[in-house]
Order: C-alpha cells, then structure tokens, then sequence
C-alpha cells in the first residue's frame, strides 16, 4: 500500500473542491505521517483588468483566501490532524499546482475537484483539475463524488 507523506489539496470555494477537501480528511487519516497541504491560488488573470478600476480587489481575494483556508484548516485539526498547512498562492492555479508548488511541498499525491466546466469552456481554456492529471509528476486524485 502506497504511504503518502506531503497530500497537496486544491481548494478555491467550489462545491467540487468541498468533496475534495473532505476526500483528502479521509487520506490523511489514513497516513498518520503525512502533511496535508491546503491550498487557494488567487488567479491574478481573472482581476488585473478589474485592478485597474478598483484597487481593493487584490485585498478581498486575499481576505477570501485566508477566511475559505483558516475554516478549512479548523475542520481538518477537528477531524484530528495535527500536521496541516495552508498556502495561498498568486497566478495560474494549473503553473503553480503543477510546476512550483507540488516541487516546493514534494507533494506525492494531488488531490482537486471536478470542475464543473461546460465542453465549450473546456475547449477554450481547459479546466485546471485537467492540467493538473496531464503534467504532474505525482499521483492525483480527481474527485467527482461527495463521499
């Protein structure tokens, strides 16, 4: 049985992410060892037009991060892990999951929700928890179900 020391959890607020948070409880329960890396990347793409307007943008997607992060951490210290960080990150979640982060944590295992992206939306930029599977180097686990 394969035993997993570093388990990198994308989180960003998402009904699917939600299934995958609570997916990754379960798995690190099951590696008493294994640090659970809870992570929110604040895609700088989707706010630098909006930026210009309305500076405060940037600081309510860090508020955002920091509240959805700190819940997350409390329920999985609840659940009875003890070793649980939480990593917010800036620019584009599939760069940073893939390349930066899961390198920086040595995460041997991914685990992210479904997203929820029509086909054509699909097409156009791709879903995140897709580029995660095609170019991560670890095990990665895609959640689609709650349980």
């Amino acid at each position: 049985m394969t035993h997993y020391k570093s388990i990198v959890v994308a989180v960003d607020g998402s009904k699917e992410a939600e299934f995958a948070f609570r997916k990754s409880i379960e798995i690190a329960k099951r590696n008493p060892e294994s640090t659970l890396n809870l992570v929110n990347v604040i895609d700088t793409r989707s706010f630098a037009a909006i930026e210009a307007y309305d500076r405060s943008i940037a600081e309510r997607a860090q508020g955002f991060s920091e509240e959805l992060l700190n819940g997350y951490k409390k329920q999985a210290e609840e659940a009875g892990l003890s070793n649980v960080n939480t990593i917010i990150e800036y620019g584009s979640p599939k760069t940073i999951i893939t390349k930066e982060l899961s390198n920086t944590v040595e995460a041997d295992l991914i685990i992210c929700g479904a997203t929820g992206l029509s086909t054509v939306e699909r097409f156009l930029i791709g879903s995140v928890s897709e580029a995660i599977v095609r170019s991560s180097k670890c095990d990665v686990l895609v959640v689609r179900t709650p349980e």
